[in-house]
């Protein structure tokens, strides 16, 4: 019950979408839980009464990876492919074993599926434009459901608290934020003498070759946020801004490539979970446009992978990959 990271994403994701905060009877769920048997939830879909400790969860779309690592009570899952190479063993294992209720798009659900797990919560995490495709009178005929989808890329830190909050699941949350956070800090100081300083820009995995289009990112984006945590600042910003996505990504033609980067210290790029390189990124690294940008002859044009984190437990993996391509800034 993904969304692709595509034009088609970038045009869902422009629309105007805003994740709005949840509440409780309590400021933590496991309390709250322990004093009442429901709770009001704030979601895309509005308030919701929900078990203040959910036992039997159905998960779609970026709740998925979420709940994994938070250790939800699911009990059926939408296929999200994608975020399998990011995935650690355990966590492989237990989405491998979750019935699949639901399939990569919002619209490939199964509803009889879902019904079937017999849930007490359903937590859908697609964008709200995407829930058109859902019947949500079926579903909430199931169980209660809390709408909890992507705004701006950068929004998945909150997010996927949410999504954890709504299963009862907030300490297990916590503890994984509080790794991601010690590693950041860490690799911020080590980082923090050269890379505070420079000026970066990113191409993302998402341009169109078919159109002469190029995907670049500033700050905020999912090729970016991560390594901003690390000290980096992609400069610029992004001509005709729009809501979600487009506030922070944007596809100008491969023409453009010197006027957008031409003042860039450093250059980086997504490649994929494996390392190669997609054809849209490998569309602009053989243009003749960037091999003459001043930071790629200076050998200053770096690889990212696991752009597409949307999760504590996955930035982990984007924090050493990025550490791993920026090492050469240290030396002397």
């Amino acid at each position: 019950m993904s969304i692709r990271r595509s034009s088609g994403l970038v045009g869902a994701l422009a629309l105007a979408l805003v994740l709005t905060g949840c509440g409780s009877s309590s400021d933590g769920g496991d309390s709250a839980s322990e004093k009442s048997e429901t709770r009001v939830f704030t979601a895309d879909n509005g308030k919701i009464k929900i078990p203040a400790n959910p036992k039997r969860v159905v998960a779609t779309g970026y709740a998925v990876p979420a709940l994994i690592e938070a250790d939800a009570s699911l009990v059926g899952i939408s296929s999200w492919k994608r975020g399998e190479p990011m995935m650690n063993k355990e966590d492989l294992a237990t989405y491998k074993k979750l019935k699949k209720v639901a399939g990569e798009q919002a619209a490939e659900t199964n509803y009889e599926a879902i019904a079937e797990a017999e849930p007490d919560l359903i937590v859908i995490g697609v964008p709200a434009p995407v829930l058109g495709d859902i019947d949500m009178k079926r579903l909430k005929s199931i169980a209660p459901v809390v709408a909890i989808g992507p705004s701006l890329p950068s929004a998945w830190r909150d997010l996927s608290r949410k999504q954890a909050d709504a299963a009862g699941t907030v300490k297990q949350f916590d503890a994984q934020k509080k790794t991601y956070d010690d590693k950041a800090a860490e690799l911020a100081a080590k980082y923090k003498d050269v890379l505070p300083k420079l000026k970066l820009g990113h191409v993302g995995a998402y341009g169109d070759a078919a159109k002469g289009t190029f995907q670049r990112e500033f700050n905020g984006s999912w090729g970016t946020n991560i390594a901003e945590d690390l000290g980096a600042t992609y400069y610029g910003k992004v001509k005709k801004a729009g809501p979600g996505s487009a506030a922070v990504s944007e596809y100008p033609s491969i023409e453009e490539l010197p006027a957008a980067f031409r003042e860039a210290d450093v250059l980086t790029y997504s490649v994929s979970a494996d390392g190669s390189v997609p054809p849209s990124v490998k569309y602009v690294l053989d243009s003749k446009l960037w091999k003459n940008l001043p930071a790629v002859k200076a050998g200053k044009a770096f690889p990212y992978r696991y752009t597409e984190a949307a999760t504590y437990g996955e930035a982990l993996l984007t924090l050493d990959a990025i550490d791993k391509s920026l090492a050469p800034l240290l030396k002397p």
